[in-house]
């Protein structure tokens, strides 16, 4: 009888298990994982439960590998809401999300937070042995709602798909722990952009600190490690619905990752068992030209060059800075060489081999070009600065071509692509005759056809030039719009076809609608002349600001269409950054990233938050939008004229940097182009010009006139079309008054109490009274003002009277209502055709 019982408890001791065994990689409704409780994978590669860091109490959840001796975390739950006890569970509820709670279910530490119809099927989340982490349906486990590789931590393991999902706009981004033993989400993070090619970027905040180069075919042109002999087999897909990399490991047996550390660095770790520890494969930055944009617009890093400094300039080109490129300073890059002339007879390209090419943020890439076509494409548009093939693999195919400053450019020993360099007839012919004598006999080629094509071709060159002459008054008289070689830019928006001239991301309307709660009234930030602007959030937790344009507003597609060619090509830190687009029927929206300190206007003209402003805080902000201005105005390729720059046009980010926005009325000016008429004049009262408002002439000066109401506002708290005192009726006026009795500093804000800068106020205020003279020729351009604000004893120029300075009138029985300016003839009492102001 006993030994009949003995074997009756063996059977259920051995089934008992066998049900738990075969139930270890999996939580049911039925059975959670608490803390001290461990699920293991079914090959028994990774492990999920609760653990410490090192030197901590705090409990998280994660997951780990199982077959490495020392524990390596992979993936973490609650990274920032740690439980301090070990009452934690982790389970499945009804709504098949999972949740981590205390014991008592009096607070949630976090969830899975996902939406699924109400079924009757039973729901289970179940740890693969990919170190995947997912939440199945139904019994047969054929569908699943959400899986731990779409919200990654700060590691990427094979088979882990990285990058977006273009239908509902996930974004699968890396960031780093805080601390080694602090999982909370870090400064630093890894994530995929698309804008022109695909390329990898590593930001620490905001600021891009490393990037990948673009998607060659074989790998991403800047990391030099990546090889046909690389011990994974690497994917990339781009298609209508999404676009990602996978890293699938050839050899099962090797546990590697690619991580992001909280130094700020990604590497790939390998186990090596022998030693019982991760040995470092590759890792990136690691060297002075990994950092992002080095050497600056148009140079090159070289590790390898002789000497102590590795930047130079690209063939055609100088230093934009002779004193800094001394002192081995390549931050402000280079500069065309003042006597090259681009888009005449002879010129061509100079390969750049073994290069990481420049970030294709300011690039279009046309897949159906080969490498001579993309030639002939390039050379054919005066704004494209160079090119390169799009995908190496199998003889090459596509073409990316570069319309702006090409920046964060490198060179390898081996690897990378080749870029070309687009250069003159003189550059070309120097690059060819510092070639080895066998490449000489392509100089026949290069440079002899196309000279006797120019000689063949010499009897029409009158003809032309008369064409060319024609056309350029044209130019000049309707100002200059931009257009791609095949057709207009605006054709092309009209005709929806966005995304054949500017990459950007196309977000689909239920994306928008989910992230601004419907565009709800808690969501709105502001609204201004052409629609409301609304925070969203995105479903991987990015932040955005939704600019919806008005049906019933001025904005038509033509300005739309300027927003989002001229700001997606735009890259400066004192410029906001636009995200994307979506096209629904008759909405038209703009997607930025999203600044938390909304427009400067929010702060000056505040009592409260002025007081956040002090003077240096204020003076900062002043600099920062003239380094807008001066890239605008002359360092990008194409010298823009933004047209509306107002306090609410200047946005602040976390840190109250300034970033010029709402480039809806801004017009691109050719490099021989010194002003434009328009019949239509766009803009505010009171930052208008007064030759742009009364005749519809404008020019960079415009933007300054613009800049000067702005820096007198950010002086003094006020707007300008305050009411004053002592017969003037703006703030220009109120100026310009106290300024000619010496009481200048009576206009600072007094929210600034005495805690400022005297000389740098009077500065300021000097600069800013400049800056509105009432004629444009007067008035200094931003590169004047930029050196007279960083050159305190610069003896300035005294300023003539400013434009509108308008007095208040008494009115009596024959009195006319005419406004007077103090005698200087700025009269504002005309007709403006087409007045489209806000």
């Amino acid at each position: 009888m006993y030994q009949q019982l003995n074997s009756i408890l063996v059977l259920l001791f051995i089934s008992l298990f066998f049900i738990i065994s075969s139930s270890t990689d999996t939580i049911t409704l039925t059975s959670p994982v608490k803390d001290g409780d461990v699920l293991v994978s079914s090959g028994e590669n990774f492990a999920l439960g609760f653990f410490s860091p090192r030197n901590s109490s705090n409990r998280y959840v994660g997951i780990w590998y199982n077959k490495v001796s020392e524990q390596t975390i992979v993936w973490v739950a609650n990274r920032d809401q740690p439980i301090t006890n070990s009452s934690g569970i982790l389970s499945i509820d009804e709504t098949g999300n999972l949740v981590l709670h205390e014991q008592d279910r009096r607070f949630g530490f976090w969830s899975t937070n996902i939406s699924v119809a109400v079924t009757n099927d039973a729901f289970s989340a179940q740890l693969l042995d990919t170190g995947n982490l997912v939440i199945f349906k139904g019994q047969n486990k054929a569908v699943y709602s959400w899986q731990s590789f779409d919200y990654p931590t700060n590691t990427l393991l094979p088979g882990m798909k990285f990058g977006v999902d273009k239908k509902t706009g996930l974004n699968r981004i890396v960031t780093s722990w805080k601390s080694s033993v602090n999982p909370g989400v870090g400064d630093y993070l890894y994530k995929m952009e698309f804008v022109g090619s695909t390329q990898l970027f590593l930001y620490k905040g905001m600021t891009k600190v490393w990037r990948t180069g673009s998607w060659t075919g074989h790998g991403w042109s800047g990391v030099q490690a990546m090889t046909q002999n690389y011990i994974f087999n690497v994917s990339y897909i781009n298609n209508n619905d999404e676009v990602y990399v996978v890293y699938l490991i050839r050899n099962s047996s090797i546990f590697s990752r690619l991580m992001v550390n909280e130094s700020g660095n990604v590497e790939r770790l390998t186990w090596h068992e022998a030693s019982h520890g991760w040995i470092g494969f590759w890792s990136a930055p690691n060297e002075r030209c990994d950092g992002y944009n080095y050497c600056g617009p148009f140079g090159i890093c070289d590790p390898y060059k002789s000497g102590n400094f590795e930047c130079e300039c690209f063939p055609g080109y100088e230093p934009q800075s002779a004193p800094d490129w001394y002192l081995r300073d390549g931050s402000k890059g280079c500069k065309i060489k003042n006597e090259t002339q681009i888009c005449k007879d002879g010129e061509g390209f100079v390969e750049l081999a073994h290069a990481k090419v420049p970030d294709t943020s300011t690039a279009s890439v046309n897949m159906s070009l080969d490498l001579k076509a993309c030639e002939q494409f390039c050379l054919k548009n005066c704004t494209c600065m160079g090119y390169a093939i799009a995908d190496i693999s199998n003889g090459g195919r596509g073409c990316i071509t570069w319309y702006g400053d090409m920046i964060d450019t490198r060179t390898f020993s081996d690897g990378g692509q080749s870029l070309y360099i687009r250069v003159d007839a003189t550059e070309l012919a120097n690059s060819l005759s510092n070639k080895p004598k066998s490449s000489h006999k392509n100089l026949y080629m290069v440079i002899g056809m196309p000279m006797i094509a120019v000689g063949i071709l010499s009897c029409f060159f009158f003809f032309c030039c008369i064409r060319k002459k024609k056309g350029n008054r044209l130019k000049q008289k309707v100002g200059y719009n931009f257009a791609t070689s095949s057709k207009s830019l605006e054709g092309s928006f009209m005709n929806n076809d966005i995304g054949e001239n500017v990459d950007l991301n196309a977000f689909d309307m239920s994306t928008i609608v989910v992230a601004t709660d419907n565009f709800s009234l808690l969501s709105k930030l502001g609204e201004g002349g052409f629609g409301s602007v609304y925070k969203g959030k995105l479903q991987n937790g990015q932040e955005i600001a939704v600019k919806r344009l008005s049906q019933s507003s001025g904005q038509g597609m033509q300005e739309f269409t300027n927003e989002v060619t001229l700001i997606a090509k735009l890259q400066h830190r004192n410029l906001v950054r636009l995200l994307g687009y979506c096209f629904h029927k008759d909405e038209k929206m703009l997607v930025y990233e999203y600044l938390p300190n909304k427009g400067l206007d929010s702060f000056i003209f505040d009592q409260e938050k002025g007081s956040l402003l002090d003077w240096k805080k204020r003076f900062q902000i002043i600099r920062g939008i003239v380094r807008g201005l001066l890239y605008l105005h002359q360092d990008s390729r194409l010298r823009i004229i933004h047209r509306d720059l107002k306090a609410s046009n200047v946005l602040l980010d976390a840190n109250l940097n300034p970033k010029i926005s709402d480039f809806g009325m801004a017009r691109i000016f050719g490099a021989d182009q010194d002003q434009a008429i328009t019949r239509r004049v766009v803009g505010t009262y009171g930052y208008m010009s007064p030759e742009y408002a009364m005749e519809g002439l404008f020019s960079v000066k415009s933007d300054v006139y613009s800049f000067g109401i702005l820096v007198l506002e950010i002086i003094s708290g006020r707007k300008n079309n305050s009411y004053y005192l002592e017969n003037s009726v703006n703030l220009i006026g109120h100026v310009w008054d106290l300024w000619k009795q010496d009481k200048a500093l009576t206009v600072v804000d007094s929210a600034l109490g005495n805690s400022f800068d005297a000389r740098e106020i009077i500065l300021c205020i000097h600069v800013g009274i400049l800056c509105v003279q009432e004629s444009a020729t007067d008035r200094p351009t931003m590169t004047e003002v930029a050196f007279m604000l960083n050159n305190r004893d610069t003896k300035l120029p005294s300023p003539n009277q400013p434009a509108f300075i308008f007095r208040q009138l008494n009115y009596g029985k024959d009195s006319t209502s005419t406004s007077l300016s103090g005698g200087v003839g700025s009269v504002y009492n005309e007709t403006i055709t087409h007045v489209h102001a806000r």
